[in-house]
């Protein structure tokens, strides 16, 4: 007796529905409820609520539609008998597969388990500016599962793996005090008069000056002012540091450049 269409060809149909429901399921949810939610927080960009339920829910995203997905994927291919049949011998070399593949992807875990730890501590949030060292310094424009993407401000985009995000000391310039005095440092002349300077400085903008280093090239000296109306604390102190120069100059204190 000839096997009918269903009985000759049924696991890979249900194979295929299996996989397309779930694909559409993932999109369904993703773009109707979970993108819905993201787009409402977008619309509230000044609220701290809305940057961390940002942050959040990206990653909330990507996880559903992920583990969705991977759901549909092993139900379709339960479907088959001949996959049946190497889980089942796959099952018996357990530890030596775990070992091949712990040791082939731990970056790539290490960067997922990484991107966990920020969704749930978020140390640093999606629109935070943050420097890494003197290589990495812009805005924060999304976090994926495995890596960060920095805006430079240039044009370029910086792609860093979650895992430095983690073990690197990152400076957060939008957390913090944002009352707190925004400081800069300049050199001065070896021969310079300190007490001079820092009447040079008296009656602008600059609350305070302070020795850092004495060396025989010359003393580093921080200055401090208000952080001013702007949330860039970076272009602040880039600010004081000129005006600083300028008023240091005006006194003869630093040569003309």
């Amino acid at each position: 007796m000839d096997e009918g269409f269903w009985d000759k060809y049924g696991n890979q149909l249900e194979a295929v529905i299996i996989l397309v429901g779930a694909v559409a399921l993932a999109l369904l949810i993703d773009r109707l409820l979970l993108g819905r939610a993201e787009r409402a927080t977008e619309r509230l960009e000044t609220s701290q609520f809305s940057r961390e339920a940002r942050t959040r829910l990206r990653l909330v995203r990507r996880l559903v539609f992920v583990a969705i997905i991977g759901i549909g994927l092993a139900l379709a291919l339960s479907q088959f008998t001949e996959i049946k049949r190497l889980a089942a011998a796959l099952l018996a070399s357990t530890a030596l597969l775990s070992l091949i593949v712990g040791f082939a992807a731990q970056t790539v875990l290490a960067n997922f388990v990484a991107g966990m730890l920020m969704a749930i501590r978020q140390p640093v949030r999606i629109g935070d500016l943050i420097s890494i060292d003197d290589d990495v310094h812009g805005r924060v424009m999304d976090i994926a599962l495995t890596y960060t993407l920095v805006n430079r401000g240039d044009g370029a985009v910086l792609v860093i793996p979650n895992g430095k995000m983690i073990t690197e000391v990152v400076v957060n310039h939008s957390a913090g005090n944002r009352s707190a005095p925004v400081t800069a440092e300049l050199w001065l002349p070896p021969d310079a008069d300190l007490e001079a300077a820092r009447r040079a400085l008296e009656g602008s903008e600059l609350t305070g000056m302070r020795l850092q280093e004495l060396t025989a090239d010359g003393a580093r000296v921080e200055v401090r002012a208000t952080p001013g109306a702007g949330s860039d604390r970076q272009a602040r102190a880039a600010e004081i540091r000129e005006h600083a120069q300028q008023l240091l100059r005006r006194a003869s204190l630093l040569r003309q450049a």
